[in-house]
């Protein structure tokens, strides 16, 4: 069945999703499932092992999340891509140096999409990290990615004192924590249809995340992520419906130019990555992410 590119966020239903025909019922309001990519579930809703199978069936991740409304597990059905044994033998079987010059592109692509963002808000420093961008070399050795994230966490909130804190629970780390969870949820769906391995990362190396691979593929599209944040009115907190309603909507902004969506560039991206790692394509080109609107933004080695 074909991906959809929506979410239900059930988070704050006090009652329980079931399995009806032609869908799962949310609380009782019937949804069809044909166009849905993630369930968000919180701790007060329940499951029937019916809704589960059907949701299976129509390849939708469910995060559940935690009591501030941050994703802390998810499951999935599985892939049934015909060529699933095949590409999880080519990706164990990768060499090191096409594994380098796929994890360099990747720190390009995510550092020419933070470039953007800072040159579309108007802030100087994205020439440093077009400066950054043009050293990074396979493998990134000279850890380019943590540069380039010193000087645009330091200039993408200024004023505000950020420091970016994974599982921090002030309000932009909140914010960036929710709208990363989503969007994994949607490379994770990306992964699992492309028949890759997602425990079989390119860079990422953690025994106890199932989903490592997922980590790698994200990056270009954190951008995204944090551009709705930068833009968000300063008054909004995960707490907002609203503020929860925008950042899932960033999957269906378009990437680029090309009027592709988020969520479309990223099931894009896992089955170019899985061409890649069978040997039928000789260089991975991953998207990189550009605010919508804006002939000021510079184009310079978008290439490279």
């Amino acid at each position: 069945m074909t991906a959809g590119r929506q979410v239900i966020d059930a988070t704050r239903l006090d009652g329980a999703i079931t399995s009806v025909p032609g869908g799962v019922a949310v609380g009782g309001t019937r949804v069809p499932l044909e166009d849905v990519a993630v369930l968000l579930m919180g701790g007060t809703t329940t499951i029937s092992g019916g809704a589960l199978t059907k949701l299976a069936r129509y390849q939708v991740i469910i995060l559940n999340c935690d009591w501030r409304g941050v994703p802390d597990l998810v499951a999935y059905g599985w892939s049934d891509n015909s060529r699933i044994a095949s590409r999880h033998r080519a990706q164990a079987e990768l060499s090191e140096p096409r594994r380098k010059s796929a994890w360099q592109a990747i720190v390009k692509a995510k550092i020419l999409g933070q470039q953007r963002n800072l040159e579309f808000l108007g802030i100087r420093e994205a020439v440093r990290l077009a400066n950054i961008r043009k050293e990074v070399r396979s493998g990134d050795p000279a850890n380019c990615e943590a540069q380039a994230a010193r000087v645009y966490w330091e200039c993408l909130f200024e004023g505000t004192e950020f420091s970016r804190t994974p599982g921090g629970e002030d309000r932009l780390n909140s914010l960036l924590n929710y709208g990363y969870a989503v969007a994994r949820g949607f490379v994770i769906q990306a992964v699992c249809i492309a028949g890759l391995w997602p425990s079989y990362g390119l860079w990422h190396r953690n025994r106890s995340n199932t989903f490592v691979l997922a980590d790698d593929l994200i990056e270009p599209f954190r951008p995204a992520v944090d551009f709705c944040v930068a833009t968000m009115a300063p008054e909004l907190t995960l707490d907002d419906r609203d503020a929860k309603r925008r950042l899932v909507a960033v999957t269906s902004e378009a990437m680029d130019r090309t009027g592709a969506s988020v969520a479309t560039s990223m099931r894009d991206f896992a089955s170019q990555l899985a061409m890649y790692v069978e040997g039928d394509k000789e260089n991975l080109s991953p998207p990189s992410w550009r605010p919508s609107t804006g002939d000021q933004l510079f184009d310079e080695g978008e290439d490279g």
